[in-house]
């Protein structure tokens, strides 16, 4: 079993050298990470400028680029053999519902899952590392499940795991997004010249957390599982916009 480990906060977190230790003995590890926190770089690609990749004294590799840099950079050159598997994580904080639009945790995992390899994604719940032991005890139930018993086809899954202790973890759930209301206002500062500058802000209240959702499983300290996909397109609306798109046709 080779398997790729990669996160968003970079490779010094204590996320990922948890997720590593849990996942020791279970094969061959490679870890690729950013050089530094890249917290809500979605699925963005370097390609405005080379990338470097170091080696840590602790074998971890490092790059000077995105989460999807990392995976990319590992998948097409870096590595001489194809991963059985990616995981990506432990993340400092949530990724649920809206939100796994911007992660970067996620998006390690997806890249590993847009060449063909099961990947999953780990979060914590809360911000701070609060039990992060536990949560690296459940991500090795799952990597151990998905090696005895593989998933069929090219999985990609979104783990959100409460911040409380093992033995207060309830259950296992596999659940769809929820959802969040809009972000908060930016925060407006300024510089020391006086120059306007923005933060953005935090993220909304959830708006859909309803017991079958990532959201509602963490509100009653069980783990959520929920797959992913990345098909965007809007199956139900092809005949509305083909007849929008008559006349657009018709004028060629």
């Amino acid at each position: 079993m080779r398997i790729l480990v990669s996160n968003d906060d970079g490779y010094t977190a204590p996320g990922l050298e948890a997720l590593v230790q849990a996942l020791k003995g279970m094969g061959e590890l490679t870890v690729v990470a950013p050089e530094t926190n890249c917290s809500g770089s979605s699925n963005s690609l370097t390609l405005n400028r080379p990338m470097s990749v170091r080696q840590a004294a602790n074998g971890f590799y490092y790059v000077n680029g995105t989460p999807s840099d990392c995976v990319h950079i590992a998948l097409t050159g870096l590595l001489d053999f194809r991963p059985d598997l990616v995981v990506s994580g432990i993340n400092n904080g949530a990724n649920m519902g809206d939100d796994t639009l911007y992660s970067g945790t996620v998006a390690a995992a997806t890249e590993g899952h847009l060449f063909g390899i099961p990947s999953i994604a780990f979060s914590l719940a809360n911000k701070g590392w609060e039990h992060i032991e536990g949560a690296a005890r459940i991500a090795r139930r799952i990597v151990q499940q998905q090696t005895a018993t593989p998933l069929v086809g090219n999985i990609l899954l979104n783990v959100n795991i409460p911040s409380v202790p093992y033995d207060a973890i309830r259950e296992v759930r596999v659940t769809r997004l929820g959802k969040r209301h809009p972000s908060e206002p930016v925060v407006k500062s300024s510089t020391p010249y006086g120059d306007p500058v923005y933060w953005i802000g935090p993220v909304g209240r959830a708006s859909d957390s309803a017991i079958d959702t990532d959201f509602g499983a963490i509100e009653q300290h069980a783990v959520s599982i929920t797959p992913l996909r990345l098909d965007l397109t809007h199956y139900e609306q092809l005949s509305l916009v083909r007849d929008w798109a008559v006349p657009l046709c018709e004028n060629q």
